[in-house]
């Protein structure tokens, strides 16, 4: 889940397929929150799949200063 905090909020319209509609109300699905929630799911899938094509499109490497670095507590 993202990190609560007091945000503001912006209207938005979708569709929806009828019956899933029809069957949300019959359940009691709170049709805003299950929306909410599955936009911040995708937000969260695609900024995980930014940060993956971007590491792959530029991976981390060995860097010798650091290795020397991490021996100067050693001394």
């Amino acid at each position: 889940m993202l990190a609560c905090r007091a945000m503001t909020t912006t209207r938005t319209t979708f569709t929806l397929d009828e019956s899933l509609a029809e069957q949300a109300r019959r359940l009691g699905v709170n049709v805003s929150a299950a929306a909410r929630d599955g936009v911040a799911s995708a937000v969260r899938a695609a900024l995980t799949e930014r940060d993956r094509a971007a590491y792959e499109a530029k991976p981390e490497s060995v860097d010798e200063f650091w290795i020397d670095a991490a021996a100067w507590g050693d001394e």
